[in-house]
């Protein structure tokens, strides 16, 4: 069991027969009355989002989440298939499952595949990878007055905006839970 006075971002728990994964939590102290936590929720099995507030006293039975590490092999169709690096038996994943996880993930790239009960439900790419840049306009000069940013499409064909100075070719490092540009590889 987890109260909602210890809920944090990434935690899965079941509530009225669906298990939900927090977005985001917001723990409210108002002035009058008693404190509640504001939460948005996304369904796991379903992909909705909710927003729901909670007294910090109420509890919630925690839901198990099992967490395997896969391949990325590759995708044929609409069907995107996973090779488990220990029995190397391949899994195809259709796309309604995976959402849009994979917009930062190449072939050969190891991620986590998320089921609950033996019922695949999505995909954790890593936390950070470093992709090429395969098509940017070039900066333009003088349009440096602060922080000034482009659009740019990586080899996944994932858009994300990257400062002035980076060009087609460059390695870049990206933050797959933002989906922001970190750093030049």
């Amino acid at each position: 069991m987890i109260s909602a006075g210890d809920f944090r971002n990434g935690i899965t728990f079941e509530m009225d027969g669906n298990i939900y994964q927090i977005l985001e939590f917001q723990h409210v102290k108002p002035g009058k009355g008693a404190a509640f936590v504001r939460t948005k929720l996304r369904d796991i099995i379903n992909g909705s989002t909710v927003e729901r507030t909670f007294r910090p006293t109420d509890k919630m039975p925690k839901a198990h989440i099992d967490r395997n590490e896969m391949e990325y092999s590759y995708n044929d169709g609409g069907l995107f298939y996973f090779m488990n690096t220990e029995t190397y038996e391949l899994m195809p994943l259709d796309e309604k499952q995976l959402g849009d996880s994979l917009k930062f993930v190449k072939e050969n790239d190891v991620v986590r595949i998320l089921s609950y009960k033996g019922s695949v439900f999505g995909v954790e790419p890593p936390n950070f990878v470093e992709l090429v840049v395969t098509e940017t306009e070039p900066g333009v000069k003088g349009d440096t007055a602060q922080g000034a940013t482009k659009p740019a499409t990586v080899e996944t064909g994932a858009t994300i905006t990257v400062p002035l100075f980076i060009n087609q070719g460059d390695k870049i490092r990206i933050d797959t839970r933002t989906g922001e540009y970190m750093e030049r590889a």
